[in-house]
């Protein structure tokens, strides 16, 4: 078997574990804040749990080995005692020196095997060191549910003395200990939590200034004090929005300087086109440099609402603008029909930038009457609470559906041929999408059943 061969199988594997680590990782949380949260509550309970863990430990070792110091000491002495004390006088003195975990008993206690448990051995060992050099010994374990065993022996008299004892495994914990450890565990999740939030808080600004910096560039700038890294991101961002600023102005006055300078030769080559004696070539040069000039002036709109829009939002009756807007359109002999609210007697209010607003309805209308000969505005709730839905809907071919996002972008047109009537420039679903941004509306076409198109404008309530 060749060497890839066999280094198939572990990359594999190593693919397998990669896999399922990023399915496992998937279920974390998904902002930043609450993943650093989470690692360092968890790591500092981890933390605590070891520390807690350890020192209780070394306390019950160290609890262990004072106490068999204390037991051979204290073993000692009172068999000492116990032996040189007259025999009608050793029954008064057990009690006297008993202690928790030993007690002394006069005779030859419960026969059994030799104790196996840890602690029973380090407790036979310490008695045996205090005892076992003057008096022979024995132990034996008593059979029971917790660790008991007894040690035999006879004193110099003959009389057979037992030391029944109970190991103490450690001392007990004191009751306020445990509040304690919570309340630190609480203080330190509190501590990890502001840290955390503090330390993330520049970057939820930013991601905020990112998502409000529109065409026109006119965000507020981020606060440069604090942390250096923080700082120097700031600065960086500010510099950013005002580079990009200076070049979508220096972009706007180029095409507008374009659009002027063209203005002059476009008004020759129409003077001359007046004067030519060739009606029909003469026709066809008027509707191109018509259509040169459409694209010029269309061309600077878009840039202009690229780069912002310098009209002021304002509080408007939206029935009454559409009213108007109708009314004008019925004037010149368009049929464009206005559904009216089931609530219509109150006034619908908005704010917003009236102008931007019947351009937007406006180009959705003249492309309704373009294709479909008739165009319908309707006016409705909107998806959430506090919005309303302006459609302007109409019975023509509608769009593909791979193509209704599609359609926004400049000088894309599902129409390719260059016929005026039909193609147009392809910048007037661009620039309604702009002032719908600047705005801070959301534009959208939807095919209708049964065919036809919906443009569908939703707007904030006042």
């Amino acid at each position: 078997m060749s060497a890839a061969t066999q280094h198939a199988p572990q990359v594999t594997q190593a693919s397998a574990r990669n896999e399922g680590l990023a399915r496992h990782f998937l279920h974390w949380p998904r902002t930043l804040f609450a993943r650093l949260a989470l690692i360092l509550c968890l790591g500092l309970a981890l933390t605590q749990t070891l520390s807690v863990w350890l020192t209780l430990t070394e306390r019950d070792e160290t609890t262990a080995n004072m106490m068999m110091d204390y037991v051979e000491r204290e073993v000692a002495s009172s068999v000492a005692l116990l032996d040189n004390l007259p025999a009608a006088e050793r029954a008064a003195w057990l009690p006297k020196l008993a202690r928790r975990s030993y007690a002394f008993v006069l005779g030859e206690g419960v026969p059994g095997v030799a104790p196996d448990a840890q602690l029973s051995k380090r407790y036979e060992s310490a008695i045996s060191k205090g005892i076992g050099k003057h008096y022979e010994m024995t132990a034996n374990a008593i059979p029971g549910h917790d660790e008991h065993f007894q040690v035999h022996l006879h004193l110099s008299d003959g009389t057979p003395l037992t030391i029944d004892v109970r190991p103490q495994h450690a001392l007990p914990l004191s009751r306020w200990l445990p509040l304690v450890l919570a309340v630190q565990l609480v203080v330190l999740a509190f501590c990890c939590w502001l840290a955390v939030r503090v330390a993330t808080r520049p970057l939820k600004a930013l991601a905020q200034a990112a998502d409000t910096l529109g065409p026109d560039l006119k965000a507020e700038h981020l606060d440069e004090n604090g942390p250096s890294e923080v700082a120097r991101a700031a600065r960086a961002f500010n510099a950013m929005q005002a580079r990009i600023s200076g070049y979508m102005a220096e972009r706007m006055q180029i095409l507008a300087a374009i659009s002027h300078d063209l203005q002059t030769p476009i008004t020759r080559m129409r003077l001359r086109v007046d004067v030519m004696d060739d009606d029909n070539q003469g026709s066809k040069l008027r509707q191109d440099l018509q259509e040169m000039e459409q694209l010029v002036k269309e061309g600077v709109t878009y840039a202009r609402t690229l780069h912002g829009a310098a009209e002021v939002p304002v509080r408007l009756d939206l029935d009454a603008l559409l009213d108007s807007l109708v009314f004008d359109y019925i004037d010149a002999g368009s049929d464009v029909r206005y559904e009216t609210r089931a609530d219509a007697g109150a006034p619908l209010a908005v704010v917003t930038r009236a102008q931007a607003l019947k351009r937007i309805v406006g180009n959705f209308v003249d492309n309704a009457l373009k294709f479909a000969g008739a165009a319908e505005i309707a006016v409705l709730d909107g998806p959430l609470k506090g919005q309303v839905t302006i459609s302007v809907l109409d019975r023509g071919p509608g769009i593909p559906a791979e193509s209704l996002e599609a359609v926004f972008e400049p000088f894309y047109r599902l129409e390719t041929s260059r016929n005026r009537g039909t193609g147009g420039t392809g910048l007037g679903l661009a620039i309604a999408r702009q002032l719908a941004v600047a705005m801070g509306a959301q534009l959208s076409l939807h095919n209708r059943a049964g065919g036809g198109l919906e443009a569908r404008l939703v707007l904030q309530r006042a």
